[in-house]
This record gives structure tokens, C-alpha cells and sequence, in this order.
């Protein structure tokens, strides 16, 4: 794996660490935070893949684009096309006043992280 691979997925690594903390936290969960680190993983995944095939991509925090350049190698990626349509709304949508997550939603976000990491997990080992 090369450096570049190896530093998305250490990052990818890091937000599915966050986003289960906080679901799973006793005490003063952030739901929010879990919905958002949850896209977070999968978009940084998505760029790990994208950068281990040389495939170039722009700064975008839309996992339905990483996921179309994806599938130009991995065209059976696209069965994760509604897990990334349901988190790629988490990028921003609990980030100000006005919305927050519960706990189902951010149960949501994680099972999608959970599906989406398994797929791409399999080829950037």
C-alpha cells in the first residue's frame, strides 16, 4: 500500500473509531457526531480506493461522485448506492442549529459505515 493509501485509511480508521464512541457512549452521546464520522469514514475509504488505482478525484464530501468514479473499476459497488445516498447527507446536514440525530438515525448511519467499510475494506487490503 502506498503512503498516500495508507494515510486515507489511517484517517478512515479514525473517524469509524469516533463515530461508534459516540453511538455507543453511555453518557452524553452525540449522535450528531456519529452520523457525521460515519461519512466521513466511507468518504475517505472511497478516496483511498480512488488513489490506489491512480484514479484522480476532487475535493467533495459527495459519496454518491466517489462512489461513480469508483465503480469504473469496481462496477459492483453500486449496490452500496443507497447507504452512500443516506450518509453523504450526514456531511453537513447535523452540523448546525436546526437539526440534530437521534439515535435511530445515527443507528442508520453506522450500520450503512458498516456495510460500505466490509466492501471497500476487501480490496484496499
Amino acid at each position: 500500500m502506498n503512503v498516500l493509501v495508507e494515510e486515507w485509511t489511517a484517517k478512515a480508521d479514525g473517524d469509524c473509531t469516533t463515530a461508534l464512541r459516540e453511538y455507543r457512549a453511555r453518557n452524553a452521546p452525540n449522535y450528531d457526531a456519529a452520523c457525521f464520522h460515519a461519512q466521513q469514514c466511507i468518504e475517505k475509504y472511497l478516496k483511498a480506493a480512488l488513489q490506489k488505482h491512480g484514479i484522480p478525484f476532487r475535493k467533495t464530501h459527495d459519496l454518491e461522485i466517489l462512489l461513480r468514479a469508483c465503480t469504473e473499476i469496481f462496477p459492483l459497488w453500486i449496490s452500496m448506492q443507497n447507504d452512500m445516498e443516506l450518509l453523504t447527507q450526514y456531511a453537513v446536514l447535523f452540523r448546525y442549529p436546526g437539526e440534530s440525530a437521534d439515535k435511530a438515525e445515527a443507528k442508520q448511519a453506522i450500520d450503512a459505515m458498516k456495510r460500505c467499510r466490509q466492501e471497500i475494506m476487501a480490496v484496499l487490503a
